[in-house]
């Protein structure tokens, strides 16, 4: 077999010298370790491509062998027979800029830019910005001429060629982007996938993790499909049936124009894990005045109950878990419409209020983009029915929404969600969307936008078994692929079961608002599971935030473990989940702690039992080591408080 995938290889690799030309990097990175290079083929085509390469010393090694260059107006090609006719000179962006919620609170937008000038066959010109960062690279096409009129883009030519030997994690493209991320080693599956698709090169030297940010009115939202070749994967533009057939495949355009930028990050899995260049090339927030945009942790009723916000005497049971808690906040989820015994949806706002919980509600997204009958529906479809609805809700004492089944990636769907935020920043509303596609830096520019769901995460458990028997795989993959770009709503913490029990350990389930990241952190046990716990464990619920100052990766492999730490003030939050059916340890090294201080450090970790809990309390510095052992599915969470 060894000796098969080193001829193919070697193929491959003659294959690739035949068709380039020579090539010269244009573009290296700020610390130099990533370069970029751009030649054309010597195919009938005769298409350009960007090359990247990694850098270590004074060796260098091709890590994206090709990335294909390219886009198709129903006016005009911009693929084969391009002109290079000018490079612009290398310039440095630097920015820094602060994140209300995410992995760190001060991110740093830093790279070498350069603009590739392009020129078809009728003298029309389309340029290609790239850009290298120390973690990866990113790209944009742009039509720079100012005219009239608007135009379709019929196709997009951007391609990545993967190595053949390169593991791989992709998800299954659907549109709610709810699904696994199954290894494929060796066995190469081919279809159309969803962001981000995960990838290593062989024997470790690289990881790699392809994405799209800064996505806006004036595109559609892409996917990756290798249809025609295993290695090969194209972006490709939303399935014509995809929101229920509503809606334009091919995105229209006006000038001047500006893509999304292609994202790829690049280096180890520490550098993929802490990247923030999904939100770091993305637009500047737009809000001016954000002390009304508050992170924060909420008890939610569906898990339990998948009717429960029927019953007013339920929902108020959430609230008053959330008071109890110090929980800021309280979903009601759908139904709330149908309310009855004891009072309405106007009488457990006002309940929740006088608790001093906020409440956040849903709306079905409505429309003819999804068949989905689950009231309330259509309120939020237009300008008009929006500012109806937020001007009740601001009355009445509600702080946010959540909005479900979007089920489309097309152009008339990005400028709904961003409807939305707009006009929810009027009424200083909270933003969370559900059925969604994944985040594309939009909680940088609309910092209010908290989380997005786009993951298979603990609903799923009233849905079918395969979390049972896949639960703890799924949330030591997520980590590295779906976190990785922006807030998720996996909606964790559960110590009792839903429909379908759940295997992993209680302390498991305790490390996932550590793991996870997202801007609201819904709570999703019953009252009951969480009032059970020891003290120590409603301690640390009650004050693990949902906003960082810092993020470090620790140890971990996708579905095998992960280990992170997270960091608010002086405090660091250290938790580890095991993916296995098999008891193991971790070794922490503190080295992210301060000199010369000393923290006090409390571990939660695994009993006896999957339901047990091991407490254990001591002092440590900077250097320190720790060996934590866990049950199979197993996790622990680390407090660390700097002493005076």
């Amino acid at each position: 077999m060894k000796k098969q995938i080193t001829l193919i290889l070697l193929a491959w690799i003659a294959g690739l010298s035949t068709e380039m030309q020579a090539q010269e990097a244009i573009l290296a990175s700020p610390n130099g370790k990533i370069e970029v290079s751009v030649s054309q083929s010597k195919q009938e085509t005769a298409d350009w491509f960007l090359t990247v390469s990694s850098v270590n010393g004074t060796k260098k090694s091709v890590v994206i062998p090709r990335i294909t260059l390219g886009l198709e107006r129903e006016d005009a090609s911009f693929y084969s027979g391009l002109r290079l006719t000018k490079q612009t000179r290398s310039t440095r962006v630097k920015e820094k800029y602060t994140a209300l919620h995410g992995k760190r609170k001060n991110c740093t937008n830093q790279a070498n830019e350069r603009t590739l000038v392009f020129v078809n066959a009728d003298q029309q010109v389309m340029n290609v910005v790239v850009r290298a960062y120390d973690d990866g690279i990113c790209f944009r096409y742009a039509f720079p001429e100012k005219k009239a009129g608007k135009v379709k883009i019929t196709d997009e030519r951007t391609s990545y060629e993967i190595p053949p030997t390169a593991d791989r994690w992709l998800q299954r493209f659907v549109p709610s982007y709810e699904g696994a991320f199954p290894h494929q080693k060796e066995k190469i599956m081919q279809g159309e996938w969803g962001y981000p698709s995960l990838f290593q090169l062989e024997n470790n030297a690289c990881w790699m993790l392809i994405s799209e940010a800064n996505a806006d009115r004036h595109y559609c939202a892409t996917k990756l499909s290798n249809k025609l070749q295993t290695n090969d994967y194209k972006l490709t533009f939303p399935a014509a049936s995809d929101g229920n057939g509503m809606g334009d495949v091919e995105p229209t355009i006006s000038f001047p124009w500006k893509s999304p930028w292609r994202v790829v990050l690049i280096g180890q899995l520490s550098d993929i894990v802490e990247s923030t260049l999904v939100d770091d090339v993305s637009n500047p927030s737009v809000i001016k005045k954000s002390d009304w945009i508050k992170p924060g942790k909420a008890s939610w009723i569906y898990w339990a109950y998948n009717h429960g916000t029927k019953d007013y005497k339920r929902v108020c049971e959430y609230v008053d878990l959330a008071a109890t808690m110090g929980w800021p906040y309280s979903l009601f989820d759908w139904e709330w419409d149908q309310m009855g015994n004891g009072g309405n949806l106007e009488d457990a706002v006002k309940y929740a209020n006088e608790k001093g919980v906020k409440p956040m509600i849903w709306f079905n997204s409505g429309g003819p983009h999804n068949r989905v009958g689950s009231t309330p529906r259509d309120r939020l479809l237009t300008h008009e029915a929006r500012v109806k609805t937020f001007e009740w809700l601001k009355k009445i004492g509600v702080y946010g929404i959540k909005v479900d089944f979007f089920e489309s990636d097309k152009q008339n769907i990005m400028n709904y969600y961003i409807d939305i935020l707009e006009d929810a920043t009027d009424y200083q509303l909270m933003v969370n969307f559900h059925g969604s596609t994944v985040p594309r830096g939009w909680s940088r520019t609309y910092p209010h936008l908290m989380s997005m769901e786009a993951v298979f995460g603990a609903e799923q458990y009233n849905n079918g078994p395969i979390m049972t028997d896949k639960g703890a795989e799924l949330n030591t993959i997520f980590p590295y692929t779906r976190n990785v770009i922006g807030p998720m709503d996996y909606t964790p913490v559960a110590f009792t079961n839903s429909q379908h029990p759940h295997t992993t350990t209680s302390a498991h389930e305790l490390a996932l608002p550590v793991i996870f990241e997202s801007g609201i952190q819904h709570m999703a046990d019953r009252p009951s599971g969480f009032y059970a716990l020891p003290d120590e464990a409603k301690t640390y619920l009650r004050q693990v935030p949902a906003a960082w100052d810092d993020l470090q990766f620790l140890e971990g492999y996708p579905g095998e473990k992960t280990v992170l730490a997270r960091r608010t003030g002086d405090t660091w939050y250290v938790a580890g989940i095991n993916g296995l059916n098999e008891k193991g340890e971790v070794s922490l090294a503190f080295d992210f702690l301060k000199a010369g201080k000393s923290y006090k450090m409390l571990i939660i970790g695994d009993g006896e039992t999957g339901s047990d809990f091991r407490m254990q309390s001591e002092t440590v510095q900077k250097g320190a080591k720790k060996t934590i052992s866990w049950l199979p599915r197993g996790g622990f969470v680390a407090v660390l408080t700097l002493i005076p």
